[in-house]
């Protein structure tokens, strides 16, 4: 993503104008990444009216701007995360748009001038998806569709996600913007076009999207799909199962199908590989310094760390011995949050856009299937944990029927690659505990029962004295994205 700008105004006057109000505002937002570290300038990528600023009516500012924050990679002016900002731009804010000001600047090219976070003006909303309907360039900026999308859809910001911002149009489509902006096809695009392309219905397809530049350097910017109107997430499916008393046994095993039909469609579209001796070496090595890095975080983890690194040693000796493993395409970041259960019944995968703190590289690499299976298997586990009292057999049926749906849907059982997947999901306990104890100590007894299980299992060595005393309390908050 090359360092560009190009608007109708001076670009080199903008930002000093707006950089007052950016260094308050920023930090504050739920999908800024660099918490924690002072912010000490900004970097302008690219600038882009949408809508001219230089009428007295509300003008669309769209921004690529690199935030420089203090650190050991603070140095060079290319370093710093790159966001995506959409600000509004008029002379009076209007009462009712109060919640989304910014501030009224003070100097430069827009002094006088009132800026307001765009996509909570209807109007402003409206204007972006008119740029999708009509493909073609602005700037640096290209938009793109696949079909004829209808105007008139009323705009609704939805007010339930962290890493990004998502608009409802009409309750037809979604519009779903990336706040960190990283150079390369972002897998929320990529992945879900070649489902389409290989007719898997489990996955919204791409209507539109638009994005910055061209080629490697190009960065997918945001997407359009389908709005799965009266859907219902797989968490809130669960919680709602045990809070009722019932089994969710039926909804695991079809879950488990239609996670088999989507691992399938991307193995047949796009290039698969072999995770042999080298590569399964590397994995068990970064999975053991990430439970070394997570020790230091958290001790508790010290007695347990001889069965924890068990798991990931199993993979490694495996391979040395000459077992290989299919990697392929996967989610990245699976959970019962990101799957959608439709009004007739059916499951639908949403949000491929991986763990968006790793680096893009890292989530468009091929990687086991199973990744993706231990991502659920821990999901049932939380949802188990927020009952009380808490149902360790319900989150076992529960990951039996979901093992055995996805057999029968791929004719591989996950269960049958039982070291793969006991390494991947002590990894993510692993990386649970780190998280809960960052931002919800209530919710660290969660992982930490799964780290004591995953521990104990065979071949995992002793468990430490004292480890098997249940936990009391009950966590307080829903942990279906640890993002």
């Amino acid at each position: 993503m090359s360092e560009t700008a190009s608007t109708a105004r001076a670009p080199v006057a903008l930002l000093p104008s707006l950089a007052p109000l950016l260094h308050e505002w920023l930090p504050r937002r739920r999908w800024f990444a660099g918490k924690g570290k002072p912010v000490t300038g900004f970097a302008l990528v690219s600038a882009t009216e949408l809508l001219s600023l230089g009428a007295a009516g509300p003008g669309l500012l769209h921004l690529l701007v690199r935030v420089q924050q203090s650190g050991p990679a603070a140095s060079s002016p290319s370093s710093g995360d790159c966001y995506q900002l959409l600000l509004g731009v008029c002379d009076t804010l209007p009462p009712r748009l109060a919640p989304a000001l910014i501030g009224r600047v003070t100097q430069g090219a827009l002094a006088g001038r009132t800026v307001y976070e765009a996509l909570q003006d209807p109007r402003l909303a409206t204007l972006l998806l008119e740029r999708l309907r009509a493909p073609g360039a602005i700037g640096p900026l290209s938009f793109h569709r696949t079909a004829t999308i209808p105007d008139g859809l009323p705009p609704r910001v939805l007010d339930a996600e962290q890493s990004n911002t998502s608009l409802v149009y009409g309750d037809a489509y979604i519009l779903k913007i990336f706040r960190r902006i990283h150079p390369g096809a972002n897998p929320d695009l990529e992945l879900p076009l070649a489902l389409a392309r290989a007719g898997c219905a489990r996955v919204p397809a791409p209507v539109a999207w638009y994005e910055a530049g061209a080629g490697p350097d190009g960065a997918t910017l945001g997407v359009l799909q389908p709005y799965l109107r009266g859907s219902q997430d797989g968490w809130q499916l669960a919680l709602d199962a045990l809070a009722a008393g019932r089994d969710f046994v039926p909804e695991a095993h079809a879950l488990g199908r239609a996670t088999a039909e989507v691992h399938t469609a991307l193995a047949d579209a796009l290039p698969t590989v072999v995770l042999a001796r080298r590569q399964a070496r590397d994995l068990a090595v970064t999975m053991s310094r990430r439970l070394d890095a997570a020790t230091q975080a958290v001790p508790a983890l010290v007695p347990y760390v001889p069965g924890l690194r068990a798991a990931f040693e199993a993979v490694a000796a495996l391979a040395e011995n000459g077992s290989t493993w299919r990697a392929q395409r996967v989610h990245g970041d699976l959970h019962l949050g990101q799957a959608l259960r439709t009004p007739d019944g059916e499951w639908s995968v949403i949000d491929f856009e991986g763990e968006p703190s790793k680096p893009l590289a890292e989530r468009r690499r091929p990687q086991p299937p199973v990744r993706d299976v231990a991502g659920i298997l821990r999901s049932f586990d939380y949802a188990a944990h927020s009952h009380h009292p808490w149902h360790p057999e319900w989150a076992e049926r529960c990951r039996d029927a979901y093992c055995s749906g996805y057999a029968e849907a791929s004719g591989r059982d996950p269960r049958a690659e039982q070291a793969l997947l006991r390494a991947y999901e002590t990894d993510k306990a692993v990386y649970e505990v780190v998280y809960e104890a960052r931002h919800r100590p209530d919710w660290l007894r969660v992982p930490m029962a799964a780290v004591r299980r995953l521990a104990s299992s065979p071949g995992a060595g002793p468990l430490p004295p004292g480890s098997g005393r249940a936990l009391s309390g009950r966590p307080r908050f829903s942990p279906d994205r640890l993002t």
